[in-house]
């Protein structure tokens, strides 16, 4: 059995003090910490290994080379991807939903075809798909949620149509933590000819992902949020979607041969990862995979879950705190109000108790406005938090109500 208490020593930065009080860390939906494995992997990155990868024959740049290319075989494993060559190398997950839209969208999207979102998307899953939609003539659709804010799959239904080319989803609401019944939409998408799009930022983190059995088409998630460095993403794409795609980024790398006047290209990933990348954060990355696979993903995803359930448990004690989004088997967040109190108050107040969380509209403002709320304060969890946060948290709340009823 995992002692996930004691994993907090593994985190340098949760031994601080904030305003004189025990850092109580519940901000990880918007950045994980990050493990001494990591940080340890990324000064041995630059100060042992460091050289440009792909480009050279000497010790140092082999060297490079290899410790890059082994985290697309470690991408490969924790997400049960067919091939390493399925798994692209990006800024983050923005810039793969870019890609995505852009290459993929860019080739096959004609004015008419529509692509399907959720209404509880990240802006990073809603602006790529406008820019494309606006230069091929597509139509968005979004999809709304329920009246808990679970996934209703009668209305995504009942949205698909012959004329579905993209459904793009997220795997959990960063805001809501409703988790999408991704395989059952993979098949929905499939039956009329349609690619699935997984935004797993918020996935990959908190529970074990097969991809094969998902039957996605594409996955994507960034580093920093799986307790890697920030600057590093994942594109995992199938391999025959992959190869009939245009690249993204012209430069270095992704070339065949090129003359003065037209280019030749690599084979993907190569393809798509243009000019120098990101060498020691790719490698962080590697390391903090290799992290939560000693762990065991479904160890961690069992532990999250407790705290989610305990966390709602104690929140509830809270006057006049009303929860945002308490779909069953929810994940990662817990989103909250508190009577008129605006979120940046309450986040700046517990702050004053060494509490963070986030605050605003969590890059979903149309969920937002479909809620008819501009903000909520938002608690959300990784490995290292313990019961004891929600605790110092609920009294931290409490603290809030004396101030504004005083």
């Amino acid at each position: 059995m995992v002692d996930f208490a004691a994993l907090r020593d593994d985190f340098p930065i949760l031994k601080q003090e904030v305003n004189g009080k025990p850092l109580c860390y519940l901000d990880s939906a918007a950045s994980s910490q990050k493990p001494q494995m990591v940080l340890d992997a990324l000064t041995k990155a630059y100060a042992e290994t460091y050289a440009n990868v792909h480009r050279g024959l000497h010790h140092l740049s082999e060297a490079s080379t290899d410790a890059y290319e082994a985290v697309r075989q470690k991408v490969a494993g924790l997400i049960n991807a067919s091939s390493s060559d399925e798994v692209i190398f990006t800024s983050g997950a923005t810039m793969s939903l870019n890609l995505i839209a852009h290459c993929w969208g860019g080739a096959n999207l004609q004015e008419g075809d529509e692509i399907l979102i959720s209404i509880a998307d990240h802006h990073a899953n809603i602006i790529p798909w406008q820019m494309i939609a606006q230069r091929t003539g597509a139509k968005i659709i979004a999809c709304p949620m329920g009246a808990d804010g679970d996934f209703d799959k009668k209305a995504l239904a009942d949205l698909i149509s012959d004329k579905t080319k993209i459904i793009s989803l997220p795997h959990v609401s960063n805001v809501l933590g409703t988790v999408f019944p991704v395989k059952e939409i993979a098949k929905m998408a499939h039956e009329v000819g349609a690619i699935f799009v997984v935004d797993g930022c918020q996935g990959v983190v908190h529970m074990p992902v097969d991809v094969q059995d998902i039957d996605c088409d594409f996955y994507v998630f960034s580093g920093h949020k799986l307790y890697g460095p920030s600057g590093i993403g994942v594109c995992w794409g199938k391999a025959e979607i992959l190869a009939d795609m245009p690249p993204f980024l012209g430069g270095g790398d992704m070339i065949d041969d090129v003359e003065i006047t037209h280019a030749t290209y690599a084979e993907p990933p190569a393809r798509f990862e243009a000019g120098t990348p990101p060498i020691a954060e790719c490698i962080g990355l590697g390391a903090a995979i290799d992290y939560v696979q000693q762990i065991g993903m479904a160890e961690i995803h069992a532990h999250e879950q407790d705290l989610i359930r305990y966390g709602m448990q104690r929140l509830s004690e809270v006057e006049g705190l009303t929860f945002i989004g308490t779909a069953a088997g929810k994940s990662g967040v817990i989103s909250f109000t508190l009577d008129d109190v605006h979120p940046h108050d309450i986040s700046t107040l517990i702050d004053h108790d060494g509490v963070a969380i986030r605050a605003g509209h969590h890059c979903a403002q149309p969920l937002m406005k479909s809620l008819g709320l501009s903000s909520t304060a938002r608690a959300s969890v990784g490995l290292y938090n313990t019961p004891a946060d929600f605790d110092v948290l609920v009294e931290a709340l409490h603290k809030v109500n004396r101030i504004f009823k005083a």
